[in-house]
């Protein structure tokens, strides 16, 4: 193990590895029960989502674990699910449908990944952009989240308004929301997850949560459930973009972030073992979608895996066996992700979470201000990532061209831009 491993070249043990596994499964546990609780929302079986979101988790941080020895963990991202469920809706397909889109994005993810067209892509890309779908992003879940609570509500006169919070489905939301944030704000480790547990309890003494069962046999999984028929069918290219292109994003700024502080970034400022890092994260999505779930993720919780002193792939081999030990509670988490309250304050709140980057935009460029401002608005009012991904893509090498700039924007983005404009032209989502 410790050869395997490497533990005493990266200074740590047997012990801490553990430990630092236990903490990173317990930070990102809640995917099992949001992921499934949000896909449900788009037709996809309990069931086939709960294996589906254990089995990508699984596949990618072994990756992860064996390829790169990194202390980072996959799973399906936030996000992403959420956009999945409202493709559903506005392209007026079954789910099966979008997975034919998250099976692509994976399969060109992992092409990707054995090539330099991903960094040069990434570099490529101006951060204003990037920031600006994160936090976009961000307000989109947060927005899903008060939405499936009933704290907001539509309304003809005002499109959304304040929902009925004496409502009891309403009110425990508000109850979870405060406990969450509580937990966060004293740092404590896990504290979505055991947030998600105190609303859980006090769901089922007040009647809202019924548990009739809390350990089962596993639920047999489902292989290839997917239409890729049907995404050329429909014309969902820009769908297919866009979860490559946020699962690009997402994967590379948390591996930067998690190997900075766990010290792995070189003085040149490389990640060694890149490329093995990313197909993990390439490979967990595409076989998530022959499973049935969306895009998958490195995730940040993994820094208080880091924290604890995780230094190698010891500490995600750890999370792992949690993962796949998870498989057997499946009526308990069916029970769970069933009530919205439990779930919607995890929405929100990472939703807070993902809106970091916008203090890093140069909001006094307004050839950089406007195109991230655009996405940010437009992802939660038109319930759409893509659209918002376009829009961005669509001003900013015009506004740069309009002022002069145009030297600097990469050809990539050109390109881009005409591809979205005939995108949104031709073929415009429902």
């Amino acid at each position: 193990m410790n050869h395997l491993f490497q533990l005493e070249k990266n200074n740590t043990t047997l012990k801490t590895e553990i430990l630092a596994g236990i903490t990173t499964f317990l930070t990102m546990v809640y995917i099992v029960v949001v992921n499934p609780a949000i896909l449900s929302n788009a037709g996809v079986p309990f069931d086939q989502v709960f294996m589906a979101t254990i089995i990508a988790a699984v596949v990618g941080t072994l990756i992860m674990a064996f390829a790169a020895n990194y202390p980072i963990a996959i799973a399906p991202g936030m996000g992403m699910n959420a956009y999945f469920v409202t493709e559903v809706v506005q392209q007026d397909v079954s789910y099966s449908v979008i997975l034919g889109t998250v099976f692509l994005a994976g399969i060109l993810f992992v092409i990707l990944s054995l090539t330099s067209l991903r960094e040069t892509l990434i570099t490529a890309i101006p951060a204003s952009l990037k920031y600006g779908i994160t936090s976009g992003i961000g307000l989109f879940i947060a927005f899903l989240g008060l939405r499936m609570s009933g704290i907001i509500v539509s309304s003809e006169a005002t499109l959304v308004t304040l929902g009925d919070l004496s409502a009891p489905g309403t009110l425990l939301t508000v109850a979870g929301l405060l406990i969450t944030l509580s937990l966060i704000a004293r740092k404590v480790t896990g504290g979505l997850f055991i947030g998600m547990l105190i609303t859980a309890v006090i769901g089922f003494f007040t009647g809202q949560l019924e548990i009739t069962k809390v350990v089962s046999a596993p639920p047999a999984p489902v292989f290839w459930d997917m239409d890729l028929s049907g995404v050329f069918a429909n014309g969902l290219y820009t769908v297919v973009f866009a979860f490559l292109l946020v699962t690009i994003f997402d994967t590379t700024g948390t591996m930067i972030g998690v190997a900075e502080q766990a010290g792995f970034i070189r003085k040149d400022g490389s990640l060694p073992r890149a490329r093995a890092a990313l197909m993990a994260d390439a490979s967990a999505t595409t076989v998530g979608a022959m499973f049935g779930t969306s895009p998958s993720s490195a995730y940040i919780e993994s820094s208080s895996g880091v924290a604890a002193g995780g230094r190698t792939g010891l500490t995600t081999i750890v999370v792992a066996v949690l993962f796949i030990i998870s498989m057997f509670f499946a009526p308990i988490v069916g029970a769970v992700s069933g009530l919205p309250a439990i779930t919607a304050p995890v929405l929100i709140i990472v939703g807070c979470f993902m809106m970091e980057g916008l203090a890093k935009v140069n909001w006094g460029a307004f050839d950089d201000a406007f195109p991230a401002f655009i996405i940010i608005l437009t992802m939660p009012l038109t319930s759409s990532i893509a659209t918002g991904i376009s829009l961005g893509f669509i001003t900013y090498p015009i506004l740069k061209l309009v002022m002069g700039r145009g030297k600097q924007v990469h050809w990539i983005l050109y390109l881009f831009a005409i591809i979205f404009i005939l995108q949104m032209i031709f073929f415009p989502a429902h």
